[in-house]
């Protein structure tokens, strides 16, 4: 929830990740979870909701003389579909590496 009302004041995803990073690699790091995999989880869960509020059709409506309700449908079931589906993979994925400790230099 955090997140997604940080996005109205911060949409680019490399703002947020700057502001949630600290804590996000905090938590991982406290869980024994790789941390390549907590930043591909937290780009694709920050890539799902594009798929609901599409700003990328913009142009397309545009060009095609379309209304945005003729598109909501197929993206709404896009994200239906693919919810479930990125993030059981992402899930199933990030248990195949091992967890490594970040390494400081001296």
């Amino acid at each position: 929830m955090y997140s997604a009302l940080l996005g109205f004041f911060l949409p680019s995803g490399g703002g947020k990740w700057v502001v949630e990073a600290p804590y996000v690699m905090q938590a991982a790091n406290a869980l024994h979870y790789h941390l390549g995999w907590v930043v591909q989880i937290y780009n694709a869960a920050e890539a799902l909701p594009n798929l609901i509020n599409p700003f990328w059709m913009l142009p397309i409506v545009g060009i095609l003389g379309l209304r945005a309700r003729d598109l909501i449908g197929f993206t709404f079931v896009q994200f239906m579909i693919n919810l479930p589906l990125v993030l059981c993979l992402l899930w199933l994925l990030g248990t195949t590496l091992t967890y490594h400790p970040p390494v400081m230099p001296h």
